[in-house]
């Protein structure tokens, strides 16, 4: 009896051995193979700047070049330079000096962003060159998965309590948790390495998203200062074609625009003629420069209300000759339903609106109202539409009063034709 007593005694100590080894090497297997969180990948390394580094300098403006400027400092140089030519009495020289100042700030902004685009491609090259890498990555962390659940289901998934059961003896248990452990370890790396290399796509695919559409906004404003640069030279021809690098002409060029834009807002004195027929006529073009007029031409505006209407939206469609051409004219669009002031052939200076003369500054920030025309038949100037004919005076000029007429219609439009003696 005692002999049983003390046999079961040591079978029973040897299984609680077993049953907390078992225990113990379990959460040892389990709890030491802490599984790593995917980390983001960081941006492509962004191009260094450097004010003295000569391949920054603004190289397309001399003055910039000279001074060792880099692009950003030579936009601030510039625009401080136009601000100071643009504070100056209104002169031929001074005006000059104001579109050469915006035309070198301008060739500075695309300097600049060419260069930021320069360096976007360069972030674009690197995030290609690691989502391709990544690419490897994955498909080699998927294959390696692949082949490890493969052989799993082949050979089945060994638990650590299996080992006990089929485990010669202590060490063979322990040798076996061993090797389960490095099995373990791998599995969690192989799964960690496929999270990472996934995460890692994902952000280098919106970096390189994000860089690529700052470089199409970039390229897009680009062009726009391309667009400006060709406007801001074409207003600079204009304006030396037009005063013949002449101050006293640019003068009288001044004095014509301030006049029209006078009468525009009702700054002349008018009288009533008489009523008149569409197609009548109603004045002759002044020949030659006349109070603020430097040569033969009808300057045409519509109104209504007290808004200053497009003369595009009431004069039919024409064909027209620009003078000297259209891209210095300015062209324009007749799409309306009224004859024209003047017979064929009619020659335009000058269209509505945004005109390179306008962007030179004529008109002190102020479009240009309506348009300059002449005709090569004779000068009679006929109403568009019937109304009541006024005879206009503006004394403010240099040459003697401008003259014009003025036709208010029934439907409130109002059509004022410059530089012509009512009659």
């Amino acid at each position: 009896m005692v002999k049983w007593l003390n046999s079961y005694i040591a079978r029973s100590s040897f299984a609680s051995l077993v049953l907390f080894l078992f225990l113990l090497l379990g959460s040892i297997v389990f709890a030491e193979t802490p599984t790593p969180g995917p980390s983001p990948t960081s941006t492509p390394t962004p191009t260094p700047e450097s004010t003295s580094s000569s391949s920054n300098i603004c190289t397309s403006v001399q003055e910039c070049a000279d001074q060792k400027l880099d692009c950003s400092k030579c936009i601030e140089y510039l625009a401080s330079k136009k601000s100071e030519a643009s504070g100056k009495a209104k002169t031929l020289s001074s005006e000059i000096a104001v579109t050469n100042s915006q035309i070198k700030l301008t060739e500075a902004r695309i300097r600049a962003t060419e260069q930021k685009i320069k360096e976007l491609q360069k972030d674009i090259g690197i995030a290609k060159g690691k989502i391709k890498g990544l690419e490897s990555v994955i498909d080699r962390a998927t294959r390696l998965l692949i082949e490890r659940i493969a052989a799993v289901y082949q050979v089945g998934r060994l638990e650590p309590w299996q080992i006990f059961l089929t485990a010669r003896n202590i060490d063979d248990v322990f040798s076996r948790l061993k090797y389960l452990r490095i099995v373990q370890i791998y599995d969690k790396i192989q799964v960690y390495a496929a999270e990472q290399a996934k995460t890692d796509y994902q952000n280098q695919k919106e970096i390189f998203e994000d860089k690529e559409g700052e470089a199409e906004a970039l390229s897009k404003k680009l062009d726009d200062y391309n667009n400006q640069l060709g406007q801001e030279k074409t207003s600079k021809n204009v304006l030396l074609t037009a005063t013949r690098n002449d101050e006293s002409r640019y003068q009288r060029l001044i004095a014509q625009a301030q006049a029209e834009v006078a009468i525009a807002f009702g700054g002349g004195t008018e009288t009533f003629i008489r009523d008149v027929s569409q197609g009548e006529s109603i004045g002759t073009v002044i020949s030659g420069a006349s109070g603020c007029s430097t040569g033969t031409h009808l300057h045409f505006e519509t109104h209504k209300g007290s808004s200053i209407e497009d003369p595009n939206n009431y004069l039919s469609s024409k064909s027209v000759t620009y003078k000297p051409n259209e891209a210095e004219a300015g062209s324009i669009n007749p799409r309306g339903p009224y004859p024209w002031p003047l017979v064929d052939p009619i020659f335009i200076t000058q269209g509505y609106g945004s005109t390179p003369y306008a962007q030179s500054g004529a008109y002190n920030g102020n479009p240009h109202f309506g348009i300059d025309m002449y005709s090569g038949s004779p000068s009679s100037v006929k109403a568009i539409q019937s109304g009541k004919l006024y005879g206009g005076t503006y004394a403010n000029c240099r040459l003697g009063p401008l003259l014009y007429a003025k036709v208010k219609h029934s439907d409130g439009l109002e059509s004022l034709y410059l530089h012509i003696i009512p009659n």
